[in-house]
């Protein structure tokens, strides 16, 4: 882990779950943190919790004295600051990190910010099913991928920067351009998002005429159903931010889905089963590989 950052005035716009969580994984690493969101309950939690050390609903007041600013807010609210005020309010040298779940349109804002104040496009890989600051965690970002995207506001410097900061928070850094991101998340977090939607949907018409299709449910329909559960205003931002990259996963979805259904109907046991069983063994491989950062 990184001992090199150290935030003299961290600022963090936005006290959800993922605000929260960071501010206490900072606590160490920052002389004084401020927490600026529009929900009074939010920032009096805040307080009491010593999660910050002020808080309040004005962005100029919260942020003009930071030398390190986290975007822990909607995507589409990080761009409209982006594009429209925040850049006025910002020191020179001042470092800017979203973590925002889609990344190009974040980005291309990016480069409204004046010449001189700093910013790089972050996604930390992590959250809960619940949000809200209540739900804070310190420990939500440790042994985390954390990808970090550049903006034409990325100096060399401002990127060893941001590198520290993930690498303090415990979490994993990961580059990448922000195209090869979008393209990446909408196959392994949106597309899930709208199948689980799908599933919900269809058996919630089934269930309709018959209840025992609720009552029955276990645990295949409450895993595979669970991304269903997620905030309708937070996936509909992702979503409409990242169009292009999800369209052309459902396209190749509805291909997939479509061989198996022809193979189900024609009674193709044979052919059902060797098209299933490397399905079967990549996902057991990549739980081997991948599935052990929880």
């Amino acid at each position: 882990m990184s001992n090199g950052f150290r935030a003299r005035h961290l600022a963090i716009v936005g006290l959800g779950l993922m605000g929260g969580s960071l501010a206490l994984a900072m606590r160490a690493h920052a002389e004084h943190i401020s927490g600026i969101d529009h929900d009074e309950r939010a920032r009096a939690y805040a307080l009491k919790r010593g999660i910050v050390d002020c808080a309040t609903d004005d962005l100029h007041a919260g942020v003009n004295r930071a030398d390190v600013v986290i975007l822990a807010a909607p995507v589409r609210v990080i761009i409209e600051m982006l594009q429209m005020r925040i850049g006025s309010y910002l020191r020179s040298n001042t470092l800017v990190i979203d973590i925002g779940s889609t990344k190009q349109d974040i980005v291309d804002a990016m480069a409204s910010l004046p010449i001189g104040v700093n910013a790089v496009g972050g996604h930390p890989m992590t959250g809960k099913e619940n949000g809200g600051i209540e739900e804070s965690d310190e420990s939500l970002y440790r042994s985390r991928p954390f990808v970090l995207c550049p903006s034409r506001r990325t100096t060399p410097a401002a990127r060893l920067h941001a590198l520290a900061f993930v690498e303090t928070l415990g979490a994993a850094p990961i580059e990448m351009e922000a195209e090869r991101h979008d393209q990446i998340v909408a196959g392994i977090s949106h597309l899930p998002y709208l199948l689980s939607a799908t599933l919900v949907a269809t058996i919630a018409n089934q269930a309709e005429r018959d209840l025992a299709f609720w009552e029955l449910a276990a645990g295949g329909f409450r895993d595979t159903s669970r991304l269903a559960a997620s905030d309708v205003t937070m996936m509909g931002d992702i979503l409409s931010t990242n169009t292009q990259a999800v369209a052309t996963l459902l396209a190749q979805f509805r291909m997939q889905l479509a061989m198996l259904e022809t193979m189900l109907i024609a009674g193709d046991d044979h052919r059902l089963g060797e098209s299933l069983e490397p399905i079967r063994r990549a996902r057991k491989e990549w739980a081997r590989h991948y599935d052990n950062r929880r």
